[in-house]
């Protein structure tokens, strides 16, 4: 299947799902020149792409219909399925020769069955999951997964560097979501550490930024000591990215281990220790939040220490 150079001022854009990062990425997006319509469940969250010269569509279906390349990055697995493949999805609207790309962290297989129904419609489909939370969102600086055709892929750059810093193209369709489980797995139990790190630096009676000042920048560093280690000493527990979502994401990552006959133990234990965040009351707060439960498990008040 052929496919029209992308190009901004020609190419018309689509975009679902205007939460905490998509609303930032379909923005760099208009900035870059596109055209673009938009739906949103909410149609409220979607107001500020409107204000910004963004069309509103009343179902993905009519998304499909003005767009030619549409991108979708909603909550989870069943909902992907809605907007591309339900009765009023974007595959019900879609002409020969569009794009349709999902950005979700999502299911694998789910993957590859929009992949073939696409084809069939003469559509093309590419799963491209990100990583970098609302600030790689809002600085452009995603890194981004991507598994489909590659000459389609290629044809999409305008598209990705718009969006993100770190752009790899992964392999066939399903690939950019196999990636994002590999990268899920090492967040979830690099967070423990970082948790419990804090935690134990607060017991022992430091002042936690002059102890990042030592341990950030060494071999125990990581992006989310750097990035959420300041938030947790600040208290600001606002979602980069939601708890239930990455309890979605360990989730997904476990099931297709064991489809694959794998024993991931690390990943069984966050799974857990995050369900635990949840049933606490943090299930809309940040990743980070983990350092709550942690707390309230050692008997340590965080927020009034």
């Amino acid at each position: 299947m052929a496919i029209n150079t992308v190009k901004p001022g020609e190419t018309r854009l689509g975009w679902i799902g205007t939460g905490v990062m998509g609303s930032s990425m379909a923005g760099h997006l208009m900035d870059a020149g596109f055209s673009m319509t938009v739906y949103n469940r909410t149609k409220e969250k979607a107001q500020a792409l409107i204000d910004k010269g963004a069309k509103w569509a009343d179902s993905p279906r009519e998304v499909a219909e003005a767009a030619d390349v549409i991108f979708t990055i909603v909550g989870f697995p069943e909902d992907v399925h809605e907007v591309i493949l339900g009765e009023d999805g974007l595959l019900s609207g879609a002409d020969s020769g569009a794009v349709i790309v999902d950005m979700t962290t999502s299911d694998p297989s789910l993957a590859v069955e929009i992949d073939e129904m696409a084809k069939e419609k003469g559509v093309h489909s590419i799963d491209a999951p990100v990583s970098g939370g609302d600030v790689g969102a809002k600085n452009a600086a995603l890194s981004i997964m991507i598994g489909g055709e590659q000459d389609v892929v290629d044809t999409l750059n305008p598209c990705w560097e718009a969006m993100g810093k770190t752009i790899v193209y992964q392999g066939p369709a399903g690939s950019g979501q196999h990636t994002k489980m590999v990268n899920q797995t090492l967040i979830a139990t690099n967070m423990i550490g970082v948790c419990e790190a804090l935690l134990y630096g607060h017991k022992a009676g430091l002042d936690l930024p002059t102890v990042l000042k030592s341990v950030g920048s060494g071999a125990a560093g990581s992006w989310s000591l750097s990035n959420l280690g300041p938030r947790i000493m600040d208290n600001n527990f606002d979602p980069g990215f939601f708890v239930e979502h990455f309890i979605k994401d360990m989730g997904l990552a476990l099931a297709e281990a064991k489809r694959m006959g794998l024993c991931l133990p690390g990943l069984a234990l966050a799974h857990q220790l995050y369900l635990s965040v949840q049933a606490q009351g943090h299930g809309r707060d940040g990743t980070h939040a983990l350092q709550l439960a942690l707390a309230n498990m050692a008997g340590v008040d965080w927020k009034k220490r």
